[in-house]
């Protein structure tokens, strides 16, 4: 008869892991105190307060009135609770993220009815989906197209330089052809041009790859910021009046309450929420896929077996590279109708963010994409509610919370093993 030892290391690591999942759980409970105090027991969600929750799409219909107080109480309780069993209950990794998504869930719906308690505007379900969704659509875009990148191993911090490159061309293309579609692939193609300059320094040169990227990122602001100044601030009617594409509503799906409006948007739109279950389905379950996340986590053994790594890298970053110019043509053509400086600001970043929060895998950054999708579009729906935040604050939210998100997730999480790690043949 044989029994099981313990080595000292696992010991450690097993210790190390109930230390984070103690200091998470009680981060948890006193955030959701915080909630207790101040949205169900704060004089905006006073006695005999109602919020008003709107689920039709137009305003004022199909309307559900509920004592604020009690439900951002319950909502809050519901989360020192998740807190709770975070940090003392004996679960599984897979039940600690549902915890966690719980968790949210019920702080985010607990600030909702605190923002919306005695409005009679309400919070407009169907509109904070719509916004969510909307503001999704370039982060889970340079996600994707990061993912792309980092599990073949090259660390594509040039998404904001991308998406740059991909609204300008876009927007230029577009205004001087009158065609959406020629605007759709020059913008792709001035995304993928992006790519190849940091596929070709980082696999030909061995240049420190998120160095590279920062500098393809200020390369980019400055080219467009150059020729924004010299052709479209002087002369905008010609160069910077792209047309938009045009919705494409899918009947009977368009008329669902609440999400109907979700089916009701143009194709960039479908495209990016699309490429999610196609790039999951590529990754995971077709030769590529795997001879993908070999290369970004042991390239001396995929090279052996006989897979071209370099090869494979420069293919892996061209399609990243269309990736993050479609997600620069969603910001002209898809979606504003014009180019301004700097006008991604930062979402590139925050898609990156966004890959790490979600451990590298489509469906985890598809959901960090969401959560601060959401983030984004506090703005929008906060600004009629009257709240005593200040717009200056709203406008941060969504960089603070990235900030925060990344410090508490982003340290458990683990890149590709070959991620930034240069490789040269022989």
């Amino acid at each position: 008869m044989t029994t099981a030892t313990i080595t000292p290391h696992a010991e450690i690591a097993q210790s190390a892991t109930d230390r984070t999942k103690l200091r998470s759980g009680i981060a948890q409970v006193l955030v959701g105190a915080f909630g207790l105090w101040a949205f169900g027991l704060g004089t905006r969600t006073g006695d005999g307060v109602h919020t008003l929750i709107g689920f039709g799409q137009n305003p004022g219909t199909y309307q559900l009135s509920i004592p604020a107080k009690a439900l951002a109480l319950a909502l809050a309780a519901l989360a020192v609770l998740c807190g709770l069993a975070t940090a003392f209950a004996p679960v599984s990794k897979a039940a600690q993220r549902w915890i966690a998504a719980v968790y949210f869930v019920a702080m985010v719906l607990a600030f909702l009815v605190w923002a919306a308690a005695g409005q009679s505007a309400g919070l407009p379900v169907p509109s904070v989906v719509l916004q969510t969704a909307l503001a999704t659509v370039p982060l889970v875009l340079g996600s994707m197209s990061a993912l792309l990148a980092e599990r073949s191993g090259v660390v594509n911090i040039a998404v904001e330089g991308q998406f740059l490159a991909g609204a300008f061309t876009a927007a230029l293309t577009a205004s001087m052809t009158g065609s959406v579609w020629v605007g759709l692939i020059a913008g792709m193609a001035a995304g993928a041009a992006m790519s190849m300059l940091l596929a070709f320094f980082a696999n030909r040169y061995l240049i420190e790859q998120v160095v590279l990227g920062v500098v393809i990122n200020v390369l980019a602001a400055g080219l467009t910021g150059f020729f924004y100044d010299r052709l479209m601030a002087t002369n905008g009617a010609e160069y910077n009046t792209p047309p938009l594409f045009t919705p494409w509503r899918i009947p009977g799906l368009a008329s669902i309450p609440v999400i109907g409006p979700l089916f009701d948007q143009n194709i960039v739109f479908y495209a990016a929420y699309l490429v999610v279950p196609l790039l999951w389905y590529m990754l995971y379950q077709t030769r590529w896929g795997l001879r993908t996340r070999a290369v970004g986590e042991h390239p001396l053994a995929a090279d052996t077996v006989g897979i071209k790594v370099l090869g494979l890298r420069y293919q892996n970053l061209l399609y990243s590279g269309l990736l993050s110019g479609l997600g620069g043509v969603w910001f002209t053509v898809g979606n504003t109708g014009q180019f301004g400086k700097d006008m991604s600001v930062g979402k590139g970043y925050v898609a990156i963010a966004a890959l790490i929060v979600g451990r590298w895998t489509p469906l985890g950054a598809f959901g960090a994409s969401l959560m601060f999708g959401f983030a984004i579009s506090l703005q929008y729906f906060l600004s009629p509610l009257n709240t005593p935040i200040p717009s200056a604050f709203l406008q941060m939210a969504p960089y603070a919370i990235t900030i925060f998100v990344v410090a508490v997730i982003g340290a458990k999480a683990r890149p590709p093993a070959a991620s930034n790690k240069p490789f040269k043949k022989g």
